[in-house]
């Protein structure tokens, strides 16, 4: 490996220093393959231009789309669901 490769390699702790997050959050992408690692002499590191040149994806589940016709719908349900609930019946 050449010296200006070597340069670019830092380790994960130092790139999470670098991204300002927890050394976990480097380890799971590590894990996630979203970082690549070269191990030498046991340890690992990685890439300094790659650590740079992330971009977290956006996470969690998309929005539903729901139709006027669902919104009239569940809100019809809850109404009904709202009158039997709403009535107290009385102890014997």
């Amino acid at each position: 490996m050449p010296t200006n490769e070597l340069d670019d390699l830092i380790t994960q702790a130092e790139a999470a220093r670098l991204r300002n997050v927890s050394r976990e959050a480097i380890y799971g992408l590590v894990a996630r393959r979203k970082l690549r690692v070269v191990e030498i002499g046991g340890q690992k590191f990685v890439r300094r231009s790659e650590v740079e040149s992330y971009t977290p994806e956006i996470g969690g589940r998309p929005p539903k789309a729901t139709s006027d016709a669902n919104k009239r719908a569940t809100g019809q349900i809850r109404a009904i669901r709202g009158a039997s609930t709403s009535k107290k019946k009385g102890k014997k």
